[in-house]
């Protein structure tokens, strides 16, 4: 068996891991780059005039020959996602549709949803789903998923054998979330007899403080939202379950009522299907808010059913006026127009919770300066979706790899100095012959 990190050995974004054997040849994730060679911001729409070859020979899609759709003969006998995040499976639209794509239920469901309420239109064309722990096959490949705990949901690492060696591929992982039971879970029943453990490192190179977790973010929100008088502004991820799950029990705990916008409301409603999750509904204290411009770009798309399922939920912005010490909302910066409109909010609070970095896009920086301006206070409460040191050091203890391999990060280069096994650092494009250890 044979491995090729395609993109991810010096960079975090943009992963693709391609597997053969003599017979079956296998790809984990086709994600989009984060990152130009150069370090600079990836911005796709530079590229989206460019053929499939001017792709591959810009750098942007890896150059795997029989996957993509002007291909003359397949290659590939299987592509499988670990989850629903871009820098994993943001280019899955120019693979051949024949190519089979395995992934987890939830995570089609989560890209369609993506397709319906932004401009990505990715499509999954030849979907297989798999099931946690339940091992299956590409040609003489087996392949066996474990469930993670990652700010995505639903996601997965994968343990690949066949011809009798074995790889282990962590996708994104972390043990600190609400899922961090099945990351113990797995410590204590992680595969053995591993030859290349390929261990993402996000976190690598930020030091060896631990991260807060779900329940500690919960509190610090409580703490906040217990403050009378004002309205609570959060600022967040729409996908990041586990946060949104954190922000309703905390609203639970201080007698808030949470209001999501009619795109967060959808995701919940789906995703509840596959997990305990609250939603609008009769059994949960949650309302919903249609922002002027979203439910416009959905009318004018024809997706009337998803904007009028949630309306006898509504909330109008004059209750949200007259309730607003009551209230706790999930905003984006495409929302300002509608909190123009929302009277007597000024010397509110703004929770801003999600990565540090994306603080210095330019419509994130006008959006906090406009509530700035109206006499916000701003907090910063949040933690990586990502594994820090002692979850990597706990992951490499359980494994007990032959030899950890870098990915999906820019520090490869320290694996050496914190993990007691063997670390073989490549380059993107290298071939590695597990059995020639």
């Amino acid at each position: 068996m044979f491995f090729k990190i395609h993109r991810g050995t010096q960079e975090i974004g943009g992963s693709c891991v391609e597997i053969c054997t003599t017979n079956t040849r296998i790809l984990l994730d086709l994600g989009m780059p984060l990152v130009e060679r150069d370090g600079t911001e990836f911005n796709f729409n530079q590229y989206k005039n460019l053929s499939i070859k001017e792709l591959v020979q810009n750098g942007v899609l890896p150059d795997i020959e029989g996957l993509y759709k002007n291909a003359e003969q397949l290659r590939v006998d299987g592509l499988l996602i670990s989850h629903a995040h871009q820098d994993h499976y943001g280019l899955l639209n120019f693979i051949h549709p024949d190519v089979r794509c395995f992934l987890s239920e939830a995570t089609h469901k989560i890209i369609n949803i993506g397709n319906i309420f932004t401009i990505q239109n990715i499509c999954v064309y030849n979907p297989t789903y798999f099931e946690r722990e339940k091992t299956f096959q590409i040609g003489d490949i087996s392949v066996t998923p474990f469930w993670n705990d990652h700010s995505a949901f639903d996601a997965h690492s994968f343990l690949i054998e066949a011809e009798g060696e074995r790889l282990f591929y962590t996708g994104d992982f972390r043990g600190h979330g609400r899922k961090a039971g099945a990351f113990k879970w797995f410590t204590h029943n992680s595969p053995q007899n591993v030859d290349y453990l390929l261990m993402e490192g996000t976190n690598i190179g930020k030091g060896d403080m631990g991260s807060k977790t779900e329940l500690e973010i919960q509190v610090e929100l409580e703490l906040i939202f217990k403050q009378s008088s004002k309205i609570n502004l959060v600022y967040t991820s729409g996908q990041n379950i586990d946060r949104l799950v954190s922000i309703f029990n905390a609203c639970l705990r201080t007698s808030k009522i949470l209001v999501v916008d009619v795109y967060i409301a959808y995701v919940l409603k789906e995703l509840a299907e596959y997990a305990k999750i609250p939603f609008p509904s009769k059994n949960y204290n949650i309302r919903v808010i249609y922002p002027h411009k979203l439910t416009g770009e959905l009318l004018g798309r024809g997706e009337k059913d998803i904007v009028y399922q949630f309306v006898e939920y509504k909330i109008s912005k004059e209750e949200i006026t007259s309730k607003f010490d009551k209230i706790v909302m999930v905003v984006r910066p495409s929302m300002k127009i509608d909190l123009d409109h929302i009277p007597d909010i000024d010397g509110g609070n703004l929770i801003y919770s999600m990565w540090e970095g994306y603080k210095n896009k330019p419509t994130t920086q006008r959006f906090i300066n406009y509530l700035t301006a109206r006499s916000f206070s701003v907090y910063y409460i949040h933690t990586s979706g990502h594994a820090d040191t002692k979850a990597l050091r706990q992951m490499v203890d359980a494994i007990k790899p032959k030899c950890i391999v870098p990915i999906h990060t820019f520090h490869g280069n320290i694996y050496k100095q914190m993990f007691n096994y063997p670390v073989l650092e490549l380059k993107d494009g290298e071939s590695i012959h597990v059995g020639q250890m």
